[in-house]
């Protein structure tokens, strides 16, 4: 007697057995999606100079600073005066720490046709720089790391103290026709405090990037380019300023702290301590999960430079 076999599925709630459907079967595309993360810019405007060996959150990197040797007078035959330099130290404490921990389910693994564990500890590494990046960009706007007192507010300048930068009480309104302003005020800021002009960076927002995009600087000739950043959409270079673009930047209902100087300005130091897998205790699977501890400070706080501005 020959028997025959027919396929079904089962649907949730059916009270009858359905002997005629079509088995459907899901198919997982190999390709993963394509994920985009916001752009990281710390690597380019600071400094790691005394990132040192750093094991621990709440360690410290101790900073020697070039102490200032003063210029006197001389007229002949006059007793001279010695000074003794000192050197004040500035403490870098790394004590920021950021951490994940992603468990792949034994079962989810056996059926995977994709590495899981890379893919998720992949996206953790790239999840770890962006809230690295936003935490040393918001902090731009706080406490710590601060520009020099003549290079932020309404009255900036160490010289002319007559640069309105903004501030969060009265923040620059920008347009196409005062955005470009904007950054040459900073870039005076900069040059009233001696500030060497090579190296110098701007972190700026989207919205503010399009800006200059259909400002004044659309015109080839005015960047040095042979084509517009309009039709390219490369900013490039403005006012001695390497340009960045980053969606990190710190806002507060609708004002944008923008950070530019020297990569002189802020020194950072960070260190991933510990990366480990292990098996669960409380279900079936391996968890891998990771540790990083970072500190950063404004060491050449004239160096750095902020304004507040809005659209």
């Amino acid at each position: 007697m020959a028997v025959s076999v027919t396929s079904g599925y089962y649907v949730s709630g059916q009270t009858t057995n359905s002997y005629g459907a079509t088995f459907v079967p899901e198919i997982w595309s190999g390709k993963l999606q394509v994920k985009f993360y916001k752009s990281t810019v710390l690597s380019e405007i600071t400094n790691n100079d005394w990132e040192g060996e750093i094991k621990n959150s709440g360690d410290k990197v101790y900073i020697r600073t070039i102490p200032t040797i003063t210029i006197s007078d001389y007229t002949k035959g006059m007793s001279l005066t010695s000074q003794v330099p000192i050197s004040t130290p500035i403490t870098l404490t790394v004590d920021y720490g950021k951490y994940f921990q992603v468990v792949v389910d034994d079962v989810d693994a056996a059926q995977a046709d994709v590495k899981l564990m890379d893919m998720f500890t992949s996206d953790a590494a790239q999840q770890m720089k962006i809230g690295i990046d936003s935490a040393v960009l918001s902090a731009v706007a706080g406490a710590s790391p601060t520009s020099a007192a003549a290079n932020q507010g309404a009255t900036a300048g160490a010289i002319s103290a007559g640069i309105n930068l903004g501030t969060t009480g009265a923040p620059i309104t920008l347009s196409k026709s005062t955005v470009l302003d904007t950054i040459l005020n900073m870039g005076q800021a900069l040059d009233e405090q001696n500030v060497p002009e090579d190296g110098r960076w701007i972190v700026i927002p989207a919205w503010m990037a399009a800006m200059i995009k259909g400002s004044d600087l659309k015109q080839a000739y005015l960047t040095g380019d042979d084509t517009s950043p309009l039709r390219n959409g490369k900013i490039g270079m403005i006012d001695r300023f390497t340009v960045y673009t980053s969606n990190n930047l710190y806002n507060a209902s609708s004002k944008w702290t923008l950070p530019a100087g020297t990569r002189d300005a802020i020194s950072f130091a960070s260190q991933i301590t510990n990366v480990e897998t292990l098996r669960s205790t409380s279900t079936f699977g391996n968890i891998m999960r990771g540790l990083n501890v970072f500190g950063f400070k404004t060491v050449k706080p004239e160096a750095l430079v902020t304004a507040i501005v809005t659209k």
